[in-house]
């Protein structure tokens, strides 16, 4: 297939190159400075174009593009377009509404979205052969064609319901990016605590964390004060946090009552624990 390139970030970079080792041709890339750089490097020889140029090339565009901005480059792809043509975009949380004025143009529209995290090109093309991948169109012609896509990035591509996107997106947000959120909250704590390399001490108790889900699940793998019940250590943890981080408490709380749903649905908090906690938790809410 020929593939143009709209937005060479990291990802839409790492796309276009394990399309290019599958057999597939960019024709084009279009994108800011940053996605020439890019271009330069991990895609030699490709022409760098304007965005309605680039598209006129291939017979499939791929928009890997900001969220937000996925309706309007699609709007300025739109009016090259000819029949037959497939548009995609790279988006978790967008639908294929943002690609509506593709559709109007005789276009096919779909999603293809790595569930992976990419913080470099290297590391996407590392870590996107073997992921899943969320595979949305809007028939069975639109999700064969996106399987094969996926496929041929070495992805495992998986079917996702177009209003379903949102949840799937926020599911990831929690696996991943509120991950980090709460390991820099653990690491400032930590230092704050006079620990030094806090990150290097965590980083073995949350190795093993990530083992024990993948080994036994979240319902049995957690473990803690809240899902012991441990009214006494969850008090001290708060009166602690109070004085040392207070913008800390919110997300304690927060995250106490999540596992104390946990415990409770998995049969291993009793009522009487879940209430004694929640009783220590009320006075700082």
């Amino acid at each position: 297939m020929d593939i143009s390139l709209i937005g060479g970030g990291r990802v839409g970079t790492a796309l276009g190159v394990l399309l290019s080792r599958a057999g597939h041709r960019v024709v084009a890339v279009a994108g800011g400075e940053s996605t020439r750089e890019r271009a330069r490097r991990f895609l030699p020889g490709t022409p760098m174009l304007d965005v309605a140029e680039a598209a006129s090339l291939g017979e499939v565009v791929l928009l890997a593009v900001p969220d937000d901005a996925i309706a309007q480059v699609c709007d300025e792809v739109a009016p090259v377009l000819e029949s037959g043509d497939t548009v995609a975009h790279v988006s978790g949380s967008v639908g294929l509404g943002a690609l509506d004025s593709a559709s109007r143009a005789g276009a096919r529209t779909l999603s293809v979205h790595p569930l992976q995290t990419c913080p470099s090109v290297e590391a996407a093309l590392e870590r996107i052969p073997g992921c899943p991948i969320a595979v949305t169109a809007r028939d069975e012609e639109g999700y064969a064609l996106g399987e094969r896509i996926a496929a041929d990035m070495g992805g495992r591509p998986f079917r996702l319901d177009d209003e379903a996107k949102p949840l799937y997106h926020a599911a990831a947000v929690f696996a991943s990016n509120f991950f980090v959120a709460v390991t820099a909250m653990g690491v400032d704590l930590l230092r704050d605590a006079g620990i030094d390399e806090p990150l290097a001490k965590l980083m073995p108790l949350q190795l093993a964390t990530l083992q024990n889900l993948e080994s036994t699940g979240p319902d049995s793998s957690l473990t803690g004060p809240a899902v012991r019940g441990d009214r006494g250590t969850v008090a001290r943890h708060l009166e602690a946090l109070e004085t040392a981080a207070p913008q800390a408490i919110p997300a304690y709380i927060a995250l106490t009552d999540v596992a104390l749903e946990i415990g409770a649905r998995s049969g291993r908090l009793s009522a009487e624990g879940r209430a004694l906690v929640e009783e220590v938790l009320v006075r700082w809410r």
